[in-house]
């Protein structure tokens, strides 16, 4: 459904996006994350046509989106970050005339702007001005407005920006069901969010993709997989500390008191696992030993880890 390869967009000396290459195939959700300024809004919106690339290429359903962008629009829905709506219209009339400049035909027309009035949760206010709707129904608006012309990819950037915890939930169990209809690619900076919708991430920074897979192997080979909770009573937390470092595999022990016990955080090399080690070497000195374990790891982790800890 999308296929990226080499794309690049400057602004006069400041690289936004740097030859990115990526891959969403149809009935996916994709979530594509990053810091602020990490050059995400720029991609979707060179994606969806808005802006022209410096260089490289984007295809959506087999158009190129700037050599045949008219082609290529017939099949991408976008909601920006921002909503743009006309505020003195009412609801319906504002979809009504948005799906006629999409192309929907006349004989179509009514019935399209009733199925995303129902999908979108807005049949009771779609005679209300929008700009008497709460921040929510707006919201709800722009994605009816995206989907209006029934198209086969959805670029939603940051759809549930500013929303309550209530009306996010609605949103994204909205987002949820389309995914039987519709490619999306999604940019959120609610990462529990992503884990909940998203087959695959593609988390970018400074214009480069850092990572693409699905959120299991991302936080099982990109997290902190190796970081392990070691709970001991030992009679020097410092020189314990030393003696820990000196293990095979382990790269940094720190520590903190919990009584009489000693919390040490262990982080071990990548792709090994010293928890046996850890525990030997607490037999051998006679330690006592409350727990050794390899905590589970959440996105907004992996995140970090791979962002460099610019936004948690």
């Amino acid at each position: 459904m999308i296929k990226v390869e080499k794309l690049t967009k400057r602004f006069g000396g400041f690289t936004a996006v740097n030859g990115i290459d990526f891959e969403v195939q149809k009935g996916e959700i994709v979530g594509f994350l990053g810091p602020n300024g990490a050059g995400k809004s720029t991609t979707m919106r060179m994606l969806s046509g808005f802006l022209p690339p410096t260089s490289g290429k984007a295809e959506v359903a087999g158009f190129d989106v700037f050599a045949d962008s008219l082609q290529a629009r017939e099949h991408i829905g976008y909601m920006p970050e921002n909503v743009p709506l006309y505020t003195d219209m009412r609801v319906s009339e504002f979809l009504r005339y948005r799906a006629a400049l999409k192309g929907v035909p006349g004989r179509r027309l009514r019935e399209r702007v009733g199925d995303v009035l129902e999908l979108c949760g807005l049949k009771d206010v779609e005679k209300k001005l929008i700009g008497n709707l709460s921040k929510g129904y707006r919201q709800r608006v722009g994605l009816a407005d995206a989907m209006s012309h029934e198209p086969d990819l959805l670029i939603l950037d940051e759809p549930t920006i500013g929303l309550d915890p209530n009306q996010i939930r609605l949103v994204r169990d909205l987002i949820r069901n389309l995914r039987r209809h519709h490619t999306i690619l999604l940019s959120t900076h609610i990462l529990p969010e992503v884990e909940m919708l998203c087959s695959r991430v593609i988390i970018i920074n400074k214009g480069r993709i850092e990572a693409l897979d699905t959120p299991q192997n991302l936080r099982a080979h990109l997290g902190q997989a190796g970081r392990i909770l070691f709970d001991a009573i030992v009679p020097d937390a410092s020189a314990a500390a030393s003696a820990l470092r000196a293990l095979e595999s382990v790269q940094s022990v720190s520590h903190r008191a919990d009584g009489e016990w000693t919390v040490f955080t262990i982080h071990a090399a990548s792709g090994n696992d010293p928890r046996e080690s850890l525990y030997r070497h607490a037999v051998d000195n006679k330690w006592r030993v409350r727990e050794i374990s390899r905590p589970p790891v959440s996105l907004e982790q992996v995140f970090a880890e791979v962002t460099g800890g610019e936004e948690s």
